[in-house]
């Protein structure tokens, strides 16, 4: 699966966003798709993932009820609306597939993640 994320910019806080992650190359609707971010000096953090159906979704706290993710498996694209954006939100998002839901606690493991995106650049200002 290959994965390009986009949407990324720079946006003041309170703002809004939209993120996008195109996939290709297997069958989208059978991979769960998950969002991640990383500051600098810091390790990549979970946001949210949603199953491939599309039914279930789990949120970071950190992010939960001002972003929401989502996706359209007849485009082969999952999305990440950030909403009253936060200068803490400020990072490199990465979009990422993983083939087995598991455990819930498992879904917020980057290592159980089998393919990455190249990552978009967010940038919250004060």
């Amino acid at each position: 699966v290959q994965l390009q994320a986009s949407g990324g910019g720079l946006v003041r806080a309170g703002g809004s966003l939209r993120l996008s992650c195109a996939a290709s190359g297997r069958t989208f609707s059978n991979y769960d798709m998950g969002w991640f971010r990383q500051v600098p000096g810091k390790e990549r953090e979970f946001v949210a993932v949603i199953s491939g159906g599309g039914s279930t979704t789990l949120y970071a706290v950190s992010v939960k009820g001002r972003f929401t993710i989502s996706r359209t498996n007849a485009k082969n694209t999952v999305m990440l609306q950030m909403n009253s954006l936060k200068p803490e939100d400020t990072a490199v998002y990465y979009c990422a597939a993983k083939r087995f839901w598991g455990s819930v606690s498992s879904n917020y493991d980057q290592t159980t993640y089998d393919y990455w995106g190249q990552g978009t650049l967010v940038t919250v200002s004060s």
